[in-house]
């Protein structure tokens, strides 16, 4: 028992620093998309530092939902692979503790981060939504810090362009000032020239003061109605003047929005607040339902009402008018050709209008309906959003522990390169689903949910690869599985060993070797002829005989790999890897075989891969007995150079 809290003490020891570095990591990542996505709106209004710290604090803490569970990927990646990398692992499980008891302690540090998770989103993210975005809105509203440039028109004074040729930075005097007033609606813009002038601010820093020296005033006229009218549409004005203020109104303070409009939004609701307002949106949207069809029930059916709404007793109810009882039918066509003409192409105007009129109504409130519903989705996707993060942390390390185990690889090059792509998946399908469940494409749960449910198969995939210790990235594996697929030559591989157990006899080296050829060749004799159709697709190739000899030549070849002499392993490792592919032998039943020859598009196709496949065995086995005559070669001649070998030393 004091070993497993050892172990526990342990494993959480070596994961919390992985934990807290890769937490502060992710989050400053998220916080430099951040900072490069609203720059140009914080840059240039002179804002003090501590309203950017403030603003940065609650941008941080809204980017938790986002670098959280990369965080707990990476440092779940990282802890399992230096612990498999450092043969750690292998030593626990060798000791008879399962991959799943080292994760044990892990796994519940998770769940009570995930517990976290759900009252942060609940709790603390509305809050600080409501802060930044409020923040942020303050901060586009607050006019930029005048800094007016050399040679350049400065256009940040709004209704003004100031141009100023020349700046002395000692006493602020501005020389070559030229100004355009575009703040009124005339064509053509007040002109200010001057030679020099000072630029300062009144104390409220409500306006802008000019004092200029030495200059003339240009205005156009011509937009004033009454003067326009009493002097005509060519007059202007011009002043010369020593000395002139320009008052100029602008607002250099930064005022802070009020936070009650933003908490009205979904990013400021908690999971009570947000399922009373979608109540509240369903009451809506049911009352206005129920307005259009008591509108459309009450419509007259050519003037004559097919229903009334009879309210006594304090009740509305519903009354279905009976129909007009007609002696004889009515023919509205003669009715409508009797009328004259200018009466009857009113009566189709009007009908028209008020069709028309009727059809703009219902579209109206169909476009009413349709922002409260995109409301009600923002809403329900809000509540959903609460849970996934909590979701989102468990999957994450149900797929960084067993993936750190199953490549054992520690540091930081190869966990975030696995941890960036993973997350790149997730972030996809999360944005997928989420713009889905937005638009009203998919229901909302299904939007939300989608990442969590692809990600969650993975997860339990790769838990169960690595408690069974398969070997889910061994690139030979998929590669003669891909091979065995589609029928290609696999490659043997042996090496000279260092310790031998079992030496190769020659006589019975040979003795297998023949016994291989004899088998090959009978084999090859059976099956000289290529398989007809109706026949390959009713019988194949004997499974039982092609297992015999698969399996001979396998036996043949462990017994060689015992060899010591290099040149009989290398040509040991000819042998062909005969594979028992599904194409050699399409069915045990032949009445299967017959429906599939009869199935024409269906049996073609596999006849003429299956014959190719077989071909391609009957090459390989024809190869195995020219190998079988070369190691005979090879083993008669070691023979003969060992007896001569003998013989010499006899005679000496």
């Amino acid at each position: 028992m004091l070993k497993i809290k050892r172990l526990y003490t342990f494993m959480l020891k070596t994961f919390l620093p992985l934990f807290m570095m890769t937490f502060c990591i992710c989050l400053f990542i998220v916080m430099m998309q951040f900072l490069w996505k609203y720059i140009d709106e914080l840059v240039g209004k002179g804002l003090s530092v501590d309203l950017i710290a403030e603003l940065f604090f609650y941008a941080a803490l809204s980017m938790v939902p986002l670098a959280l569970p990369l965080s707990i990927l990476l440092a779940s990646l990282m802890t399992f692979g230096n612990l498999g990398e450092h043969f750690e692992l292998t030593a626990m499980k060798s000791s008879g503790i399962s991959l799943l008891k080292v994760m044990k302690p892990l796994t519940v540090f998770i769940a009570f981060v995930s517990v976290a998770a759900f009252f942060f989103q609940n709790n603390v993210l509305p809050q600080s939504q409501v802060k930044m975005w409020t923040l942020l809105f303050s901060m586009r509203q607050k006019s930029p810090t005048l800094d007016i440039p050399e040679g350049a028109i400065y256009n940040q004074i709004p209704g003004y362009n100031l141009y100023v040729k020349q700046k002395n930075p000692d006493n602020d005097k501005l020389y070559g000032i030229l100004i355009y007033d575009v703040s009124t609606t005339s064509t053509y813009p007040r002109i200010v020239v001057a030679d020099s002038g000072r630029l300062t601010m009144n104390k409220a820093k409500t306006h802008l003061i000019l004092k200029l020296d030495h200059g003339n005033w240009y205005e156009d006229l011509a937009t004033s109605t009454t003067m326009s009218n009493e002097l005509g549409n060519d007059m202007y004005r011009r002043e010369s003047f020593k000395s002139k203020d320009i008052i100029i109104p602008y607002d250099d303070n930064f005022t802070r929005m009020d936070d009650e409009t933003m908490r009205q939004q979904y990013i400021g609701k908690d999971i009570k607040e947000l399922r009373h307002s979608i109540d509240s949106i369903d009451l809506r949207l049911d009352s206005v339902s129920t307005l259009v069809v008591r509108d459309m029930r009450a419509k007259t059916t050519v003037g004559v009402p097919t229903r009334r709404y009879d309210f006594s007793g304090g009740v509305e109810k519903s009354v279905v008018e009976k129909p007009v009882a007609l002696k004889t039918p009515v023919d509205f066509d003669s009715i409508i050709k009797s009328l004259p003409e200018v009466s009857r192409k009113m009566l189709i105007s009007d009908a028209i209008s008020n069709l028309k009129m009727d059809k703009q109504n219902y579209e109206f409130r169909s476009f009413s309906s349709e922002d409260d519903n995109l409301i009600k989705r923002r809403h329900e996707i809000e509540l959903q959003k609460k849970f996934t993060l909590s979701l989102a942390c468990l999957i994450f390390f149900f797929i960084g522990a067993p993936l750190g185990a199953i490549i054992r690889k520690g540091g930081l090059g190869t966990p975030i390169v696995i941890s960036v792509l993973l997350f790149i998946v997730y972030y996809i399908f999360d944005n997928s689903g989420y713009k889905l469940a937005r638009d009203g494409r998919w229901p909302v749960w299904q939007g939300v949910w989608l990442s969590s449910a692809v990600l969650l198969p993975l997860g339990i995939f790769l838990t169960k690869k690595a408690v069974d210790d398969s070997a889910v990235f061994n690139a030979d594996a998929y590669r003669n599985f891909f091979r065995r697929l589609l029928g290609l030559h696999q490659t043997r591989h042996l090496t000279l060993k260092e310790v031998i157990i079992e030496e190769v006899e020659p006589a019975v080296a040979l003795e297998k070797i023949s016994h291989l050829k004899e088998l090959c060749l009978s084999f090859l004799s059976r099956y000289s002829e290529r398989q007809r159709y109706v026949t390959y697709l009713q019988e194949g190739y004997d499974k039982t005989m092609l297992r015999d000899l698969s399996q001979y030549i396998e036996y043949t070849v462990d017994y060689l790999s015992n060899s010591r002499n290099q040149l009989l392993l290398n040509k040991a490792m000819d042998f062909p890897i005969v594979r028992q592919l599904l194409t050699y032998h399409v069915t045990n039943y032949k009445q299967v075989g017959t429906a599939l020859a009869v199935l024409f598009p269906v049996g073609v196709p596999l006849y003429l891969v299956g014959t190719r496949h077989q071909s391609n065995l009957k090459k390989e086995l024809q190869n195995a007995v020219r190998v079988c005559d070369e190691i005979t070669d090879i083993i008669t001649k070691d023979n003969a150079e060992v007896s001569q070998s003998n013989k010499s030393e006899a005679v000496k």
